[in-house]
């Protein structure tokens, strides 16, 4: 451990949390005090600070850690969960290996079977294992709306005018959005297998994003159709969760809503827009690289117990694909009841 510095744990945050992330250039909104304890607020997950401090008490570093268990996956500590962006902030290296250190000390203690940071950037000196099979894509953003529709070409934008054929009602909202975008997401998810988040998550999801984050609602003759949650970084806007109905796919209308979302993004003054993370030609990938998105190298990292194989919690494993297959199966009504008892478990 650098001399002089001390790691010190605590189950909420300190007063100085806040600042400190604030004015980190590499920290998201994710790692906000209240956005830390968003899986112990909805899920009841165990949510863990690690602080670094120098020998004047100032905060030099922080590492949020929330720790999961499966009786698929074992247990683990992630930073973070649900969203692509968490892992350890300090300006020195030796900061950043001091809380390495201790979240393997930390997952000793708690017998997890893995730490797992998730880093924009590699983690040189720590000896944990990474993983490089996740990019998030991201599009440079010009100063005008017109400047953005030259830049996407004449195909997208003949898919945007395909969707203005229809009556679209566009609505930006907040929490009031909620219930429709949850509509749209959770038979997206279930068409494509995967067990859905519980309605509370986004409650509380967007209550600690409240001043960064909004929702996109697109109305066709009166029903939500496509939906969207947008949440700010600094001069980044990311669209961590979107869905659209396989009408509105058929009629242009997630075309349409993607384009409302990098125009509300231009308008805002954001410099580059997130589409989310996706893993290198896969369909996601290929969707948003069609914007003109790049993809940017994600750095996971992983704290493993005796020289374990890094852990595959997505369809690359068996036992997920297995899982996926079955759950497409499922009634959605069961699948939206049984789904969030399931998801809590998973990063």
């Amino acid at each position: 451990m650098s001399a002089g510095v001390r790691v010190e744990e605590a189950v909420t945050a300190p007063p100085d949390w806040d600042a400190y992330v604030d004015q980190h250039p590499r920290a998201s909104a994710y790692h906000r005090a209240e956005a830390v304890r968003i899986g112990e607020r909805a899920f009841g997950l165990r949510t863990t600070f690690l602080c670094a401090r120098d020998p004047r008490a100032q905060l030099i570093g922080a590492l949020p850690l929330v720790e999961q268990s499966s009786a698929l996956f074992g247990r683990f500590l992630v930073s973070l969960p649900f969203v692509t962006y968490g892992g350890i902030l300090a300006e020195d290296p030796s900061v950043a290996a001091a809380l390495a250190a201790r979240a393997a000390d930390l997952g000793r203690e708690r017998r997890v079977d893995h730490v797992e940071l998730r880093h924009t950037e590699a983690l040189d000196g720590v000896g944990y294992a990474e993983r490089l099979d996740k990019v998030s894509m991201l599009l440079p953003l010009p100063d005008s709306e017109a400047a953005l529709a030259k830049q996407l070409g004449s195909k997208l934008r003949s898919q945007i005018r395909r969707a203005e054929r229809e009556p679209l009602e566009i609505v930006w909202g907040g929490a009031q959005s909620l219930p429709a975008f949850y509509r749209v997401f959770a038979a997206a998810m279930h068409g494509l297998g995967t067990p859905v988040y519980s309605r509370r998550f986004f409650d509380v999801t967007h209550a600690a994003l409240a001043d960064v984050a909004s929702v996109l609602t697109v109305r066709l003759r009166g029903e939500t159709h496509a939906a969207a949650i947008l949440v700010r970084h600094g001069r980044r806007i990311e669209v961590p969760w979107a869905a659209a109905s396989p009408l509105a796919k058929q009629l242009s209308v997630n075309m349409r809503m993607y384009w409302e979302m990098l125009k509300y993004a231009v308008d805002a003054g954001a410099e580059a827009f997130d589409f989310g993370r996706s893993s290198v030609d896969s369909g996601t990938y290929r969707f948003k690289a069609q914007w003109g998105a790049q993809p940017m190298q994600l750095h996971w990292h992983y704290w493993l117990p005796r020289n374990a194989p890094i852990p595959t919690l997505n369809q690359s494993n068996p036992k997920y694909a297995r899982a996926a297959a079955l759950w497409r199966r499922m009634p959605l009504w069961c699948a939206n009841w049984i789904g969030p008892y399931i998801v809590r478990k998973l990063p």
